[in-house]
């Protein structure tokens, strides 16, 4: 394990994520996020994007994909609800010699080494924790542990970069964090040309017959804007080839449905159907002020109209 000594506190390093990652098609997301990361003066700071998508439709990917490309180590740290400010940072670890020793977080390995940090489901942390990366994520440019009693600046060639999804699970980050993870990078679903690609580099193994399935349906569901994603379409491939490893008499489009159903449930079957359940729902319905009950959108009246909007 790679140890460092900070005013005089050794810290034991996380290693990084040895993993080759290939990001196919969509070129302007990735772009954009490799724009973030460079700096265009002496005095000039990275910026620290947010990578915005549905579950399961690459975010992490392209985030390593871009690591690769500017040749840097990424560390992955996995944010949950029960992270705390010192879960980001060290941990302090008893050996069975009774001696405390301090480890450091993949963000804070990154920090130290020059690495890129990838902080994935950002918006599932509490404010709490954010509060202890606030100086990290300005011009500051540093860190304070309480637990080791150190404060950390960041090596110059330190990188981070947030993911995030949409879900009842999510916190809503404070305003003063958000402002510090700009811009906002939004990856979209792959249109069929890109989606065939990615799901035969992930699968090379799989047949022609289950690929197509695969990508139709898939690309069914976008079009209705279903959240179903890449990922989805690889479990549902996996299955379906296992199955008919098993049972080679049944039809692969009846394994494949059966693979559907018990991946994404029953009511996937009939995306359609689906579509118009969750548009009766309002799953769909655009989110609404107190104004807009009382005022059109446009109308000056509705505190949320732009004045300057038809100028």
């Amino acid at each position: 394990m790679n140890k460092v000594i900070i005013d005089n506190v050794e810290l034991t390093l996380s290693h990084p994520v040895d993993i080759k990652v290939e990001w196919i098609g969509q070129s302007e997301p990735i772009r954009q996020l490799l724009a973030c990361w460079v700096t265009i003066d002496k005095q000039d700071l990275p910026l620290i994007p947010r990578i915005i998508g549905f579950p399961g439709i690459g975010k992490t990917t392209m985030a390593m994909a871009a690591a690769q490309r500017r040749k840097q180590p990424v560390y992955i740290m996995q944010c949950t609800s029960d992270t705390r400010p010192e879960d980001l940072l060290i941990t302090p670890v008893l050996s069975d010699q009774g001696k405390i020793s301090y480890h450091a977080s993949p963000l804070l390995s990154a920090v130290i080494t020059g690495g890129i940090a990838l902080l994935d489901e950002g918006n599932r942390m509490s404010e709490k924790s954010w509060a202890s990366l606030a100086g990290l994520f300005d011009n500051r440019r540093m860190v304070e542990s309480v637990v080791a009693g150190i404060t950390i600046t960041a090596h110059n060639e330190f990188r981070a970069a947030v993911t995030m999804n949409e879900d009842s699970s999510t916190f809503e980050i404070p305003d003063y964090i958000m402002s510090r993870l700009q811009p906002g990078i939004e990856i979209s679903f792959p249109n069929r040309d890109d989606e065939l690609q990615i799901l035969s580099y992930s699968l090379p193994f799989c047949n022609e017959e289950i690929l197509d399935m695969c990508v139709s349906y898939l690309q069914q569901a976008h079009a209705l804007d279903l959240p179903y994603s890449v990922r989805d379409g690889i479990n549902a491939m996996r299955y379906t080839l296992k199955l008919k490893d098993a049972d080679k008499q049944t039809a692969t489009e009846e394994l494949f449905e059966k693979a559907i159903t018990q991946i994404l449930g029953e009511e996937a079957l009939d995306l359609e159907k689906l579509a118009s359940k969750r548009k009766l729902s309002g799953q769909h319905l655009p989110s609404m002020n107190l104004g807009d009950f009382f005022f059109p959108g446009d109308d000056p009246l509705n505190p949320d109209s732009d004045p300057d909007e038809d100028k």
